[in-house]
């Protein structure tokens, strides 16, 4: 697989990842190519810096490593400082969403259709990367 840096004729840019370079060039040919942002088909490869390591023997970073490494920041940052309230969260997060409950962040479990629930409520809730938290109570 090659990565690509791709600009349209309006200078919108993108990425495309393509199986060689001569995938690119044939589906260029075609017409098959189109900004993300406007639609143009006129696409051409952008500049880009090649992802050079240092030195030869440096390995490179694992992919999704600096991902990973944020998620457990956003998670130990929730744990810190916000409530968890555990099995309760759908019916705590909708009693502070009404005004029934002091206004505070909080965190801790619920099923898949009680969050669809809560979002169809316009309850603002999101997932938490990882695995789920240790019972706190």
């Amino acid at each position: 697989m090659i990565k690509y840096r791709l600009m349209c004729e309006h200078e919108h840019e993108f990425d495309g990842w393509f199986a060689n370079a001569a995938a690119f060039d044939a589906q260029k040919k075609d017409g098959l190519l189109a900004c993300t942002l406007c639609g143009s088909a006129k696409i051409s490869k952008a500049i880009m810096a090649p992802a050079v390591p240092k030195k030869g023997n440096q390995k490179r970073p694992e992919p999704g490593a600096e991902m990973g490494r944020m998620m457990q920041k956003l998670s130990a940052h929730v744990e810190e400082n916000f409530d968890y309230v555990g099995s309760g969260f759908a019916e705590e997060a909708r009693k502070i969403h009404y005004g029934e409950a002091e206004e505070r962040d909080i965190y801790g479990e619920t099923s898949l259709e009680d969050a669809k629930q809560l979002l169809e409520e316009g309850v603002p809730v999101a997932p938490l990367p990882g695995p789920a938290p240790r019972d706190k109570n």
